[in-house]
């Protein structure tokens, strides 16, 4: 038998200063340490133990030159969390504030993640502290090149296949895939979010941002609800909150913020039109990570210094990075009438953020479930690739349409309390940990 403590204690010791990852484990640990006790089978093999640490994690040194002739030297990793279900399957980030602890924590929730989805895939992830903000294309092809060079001899097809993530888009998958198909001499699907011209499949990019919408239309249908005239923020700017834009706005619903770090934007007319998304993705490749410019192109009000939470709305989709959403936005949210907190981002919001919006009666869906969009559709272009197919933009829609369905019913199957009510969290955990669990014993771990 297990006890939370005692086990968190025994990570911590494990981990030491690891403080995302331990939040993340702590998080699922709550929801299926039940299930585990209940089980003896998962006791006798130690799965627990065994789910809680990374298979391997590969760390090196990113040597590249700048445009002043100057080297730069910058850490990578591929986290490489657990193959149960499949190849490694997670994003690469670029960004400064990445650590190991980082990535720990985004690989373990990717195990679950990708598990809901049904599809083959185990979990990972990876990236770099290197920061591609200000740098020009000819440094980040460099910085790629080398990141590629070092990384390569450690994923596959058929073993690890990353994708894209905060600070790899389009331009740095095409550098990275490059790459490798320099150093081993082949054409494999050996990463997702490609061009569509060479491998690459529609609805990658907007699939984060559908995928969370489809899944909270399937929470309010179920509530007997609409998103039909609900108002809607988001946080971030980029493809994830133009993906969850465009489908609110193709759902019924009136999106009326975006941010960034410099601040937010609040437009009551709605980022409702194509011109509005077009600017969203123009501000985004500008690599100036800000959003102010938006609000003196399309007459929005724009607030320094602080996040869209202050704002009455219906739902709240968090869309930029870990823990953006605190208790403080959570009451405010709560003051002024929201109903729904759909997490969009990774670990988006605190625990006390999700604490308050429990005790409070808001509806709470965990990023693990809400985000899995993004890696279905990679998942269904790792399988075109397999194949040699390429699907319409339709056929990929109505695919990821019913995998964030089913999705949702395996929450619903395991969450539903005595009360009818609907634990999203327990269910998402539950669902996505049996399926890895079950896996792992059948296969002599």
């Amino acid at each position: 038998m297990y006890n939370l403590e005692a086990f968190m204690a025994q990570l911590e010791q494990k981990n030491p200063g690891q403080k995302e990852f331990l939040q993340a484990s702590r998080e699922v640990l709550e929801s299926i340490l039940p299930v585990i006790n209940e089980n003896p089978v998962y006791v006798k093999n130690k799965i627990l133990e065994r789910i809680t640490m990374p298979e391997r994690i590969i760390e090196f040194r990113v040597e590249w030159e700048d445009d002043n002739g100057e080297i730069q030297v910058n850490k990578g990793w591929r986290v490489q969390f657990n193959s149960a279900l499949g190849p490694y399957k997670g994003g690469l980030r670029f960004h400064p504030s990445v650590t190991l602890d980082t990535l720990k924590f985004l690989g373990f929730e990717q195990i679950f993640k990708n598990s809901l989805t049904t599809l083959p895939m185990g979990g990972g992830k990876g990236g770099s502290d290197f920061n591609p903000r200000g740098r020009s294309d000819a440094e980040i092809l460099r910085f790629c090149k080398s990141f590629m060079s070092e990384l390569y001899n450690y994923i596959g097809p058929d073993t690890d296949v990353p994708a894209g993530d905060i600070g790899v888009g389009g331009r740095e998958i095409g550098y990275l895939y490059g790459q490798y198909r320099r150093l081993k001499h082949e054409n494999t699907g050996v990463l997702t979010g490609k061009g569509q011209g060479w491998g690459g499949s529609l609805i990658r990019p907007e699939a984060t941002g559908y995928g969370a919408l489809y899944f909270a239309n399937e929470m309010l249908t179920h509530r007997g609800d609409s998103l039909k005239d609900k108002k809607i923020a988001i946080s971030g700017f980029g493809n994830v909150a133009w993906g969850a834009a465009v489908k609110a706005t193709q759902l019924g619903a009136k999106v009326v913020t975006i941010s960034g770090p410099d601040g937010y934007i609040f437009d009551e007319a709605g980022i409702n039109t194509q011109e509005k998304w077009d600017y969203m993705l123009y501000l985004r490749a500008s690599n100036n990570d800000v959003v102010a410019p938006y609000a003196k192109k399309f007459g929005a009000k724009f607030v320094a210094n602080k996040r869209p939470w202050e704002v009455p709305v219906d739902l709240a989709f968090p869309c930029a990075i870990q823990n953006e959403l605190n208790e403080e936005d959570a009451k405010l949210l709560y003051k002024n009438g929201c109903q729904y907190v759909i997490e969009t981002s990774n670990m988006g919001c605190t625990p006390e953020a999700i604490e308050y919006i429990t005790e409070s009666k808001m509806i709470f869906a965990p990023g693990k479930a809400v985000n899995a969009g993004g890696v279905a559709v990679s998942g269904l272009e790792m399988t075109q690739n397999a194949m040699h197919l390429f699907w319409t933009a339709d056929e990929v829609d109505e695919k990821l349409k019913q995998i964030m369905k089913n999705i949702h019913q395996q929450c619903v199957k395991e969450g539903t309390q005595e009360d009818g009510s609907v634990n999203y969290p327990l269910g998402a955990n539950i669902a996505g940990f049996k399926k890895v669990a079950d896996a792992m014993v059948a296969q002599g771990y």
